[in-house]
């Protein structure tokens, strides 16, 4: 493809070495003595990129700039001054010019500009490829291997890179290669938790991560005291590694990071179980044996009904580890609540802990599940993260971060478990008491109707940390993209949840998720 330019300069004569030079590299360019010139080429005209000299007799560069952007508002326009002059170059970048260059110049630097606007997306799509082929082999190679939990971490950070990179190519070539990839690593590691999950719950010495009902006392109690400055703890319900790698561009404007971390989520790695853990401290069996009057079975239960009791499990967590804290919870389930939570928001300074739920993703999730609209709108991972970058850039969410910059506080921001987009069912009969979630399943005389691979089978819950609500209680995780579906009306059912996000079982995105934490800057 032939790129376009535009050159505008009051001495054009004398840059005929650098047309002559850009025309060699097979770039088309047209040159113009003035300001008024080059509106009127702009006008009559289809330009790739323009060049600008600052200084030109009648119209300045400034000024020609203006108008081109009245009328071109796309155009990539490129401003060359003989001129250091600080406050020319904030305003030729707040008038939004593509890049600036002070005489004098060069051949090469002009090529770059140009490649820099023009080729920038194929030439990073290419890199960007390359790069990820040389990588394949060594990430296969690793997961491949005997590793630990802190190697899969590394292995999910570096896998959600690639996806972020591959997202942003134009070259579309490596991503069923990375899907496949994406999937063979998390089939190596469901076989890891398989094998290691019920130690690092059994075994008080085993080496583990910090798992869920570590979280508080472990990553986030320690930074209440370490400053005088209110500590807020913020849960996005059902928020993945990825999606935060999207959102934290937009939050960089008002803090630094101070610390990147991931954890494990328990399983079922959904929010009743998950999210109570956090809030206690503890794992679900010991919620339900120590304060049963806190804990709900969840057979034929809502997943929601069993999330009552968060304020009092934290209070109580607060009670055991660190007595005479001053805090605050609170639930946000729709965008009024934030708002609310914004307008008192001077009330939770002298608090030294303010905890806030945010629900919105998780209602995100099932809203696709149920709506033909959403799934339009977010009808891959990549689009679905970008709904989720977008409503933090409009939600009360990120009004209540940018309070909390200006008072200089600290935030932490989390999850209590992230989510998979599932494609393949897996058969399975119980009774009528059985839960409704789709990748875990729990009760009484559960068996698989079709035997094989891609299902966790736990007996005996107990070594797992789960509650036993009867003798004959057990618990079965689907791995992978799978889901559960009954016999019954098997194709309606998995006509509609095939190819949605859902949560509670074994994969690298419902159990390795992000805890930020933020300073103001």
């Amino acid at each position: 493809m032939r790129y376009s330019i535009l050159w505008a300069d009051d001495e054009i004569d004398l840059l005929k070495p650098y047309i002559v030079f850009l025309q060699g590299k097979g770039y088309d360019v047209t040159p113009v003595p003035s300001g008024a010139d080059a509106i009127d080429k702009v006008r009559e005209e289809r330009f790739d990129v323009v060049f600008l000299d600052e200084m030109m007799a009648g119209m300045t560069g400034l000024e020609t700039l203006s108008e081109i952007k009245i009328l071109r508002p796309n155009l990539p326009v490129v401003m060359i001054t003989k001129s250091e002059e600080e406050q020319i170059m904030e305003e030729a970048i707040g008038s939004k010019i593509a890049d600036y260059l002070i005489k004098p110049i060069n051949p090469n630097q002009i090529l770059l500009s140009v490649k820099k606007l023009l080729d920038n997306r194929r030439l990073v799509s290419e890199k960007t490829n390359m790069s990820y082929q040389q990588d394949f082999r060594n990430l296969a190679m690793q997961y491949n291997d005997r590793i630990g939990y802190e190697e899969w971490a590394e292995i999910y950070k570096r896998l959600v890179y690639w996806d972020l990179e591959l997202d942003g190519s134009t070259d579309k070539s490596m991503e069923e290669v990375f899907e496949m990839q994406k999937s063979e690593a998390n089939s190596k590691f469901a076989q890891f938790i398989e094998e290691e999950y019920e130690e690092w719950i059994c075994e008080p010495k085993a080496d583990k991560p910090i798992m869920s009902h570590d979280l508080m006392k472990k990553l986030v109690l320690p930074k209440v005291k370490e400053e005088d400055s209110p500590l807020f703890f913020i849960l996005i319900d059902n928020f993945r590694y990825d999606q935060w790698r999207v959102i934290s561009k937009s939050l960089m404007e008002y803090f630094r990071i101070e610390q990147e971390d991931t954890y494990y989520s328990i399983l079922p790695t959904s929010t009743s179980y998950a999210r109570n853990a956090i809030f206690a401290g503890m794992l679900p069996i010991d919620i339900a044996r120590k304060y049963p009057n806190l804990w709900v079975n969840d057979e034929g239960e809502n997943e929601e009904s069993l999330n009552q009791h968060e304020e009092e499990l934290l209070q109580k967590q607060l009670d055991r580890s660190m007595k005479g804290v001053k805090m605050s919870y609170h639930k946000v389930i729709a965008n009024h609540h934030g708002k609310q939570l914004n307008d008192g928001f001077n009330n939770l300074l002298s608090n030294q802990l303010n905890c806030v739920v945010y629900n919105f993703v998780d209602m995100l999730s099932h809203a696709r599940t149920d709506s033909n609209m959403i799934k339009q709108l977010a009808p891959d991972e990549s689009a679905y993260r970008s709904i989720t970058k977008s409503w933090i850039e409009h939600s009360p969410l990120l009004e209540f971060l940018k309070l909390i910059a200006e008072h200089k506080g600290r935030v932490i921001i989390t999850t209590d478990h992230g989510m998979v987009r599932v494609k393949n069912p897996k058969r399975i009969v119980g009774d009528r008491n059985v839960n409704t979630n789709l990748r875990y399943k729990q009760g009484k005389n559960l068996n698989l109707d079709d035997k094989g691979d891609h299902v966790i089978e736990v007996r005996r819950p107990d070594n797992f940390g789960l509650p036993s609500p009867n003798v004959s209680t057990s618990y079965f995780f689907t791995t992978d993209d799978y889901f559960f579906a009954y016999p019954n009306n098997y194709n309606h059912y998995v006509g509609h949840y095939r190819d949605t996000f859902q949560h509670g079982g074994v994969s690298l995105e419902e159990m390795i998720i992000p805890c930020v934490y933020l300073k103001a800057k």
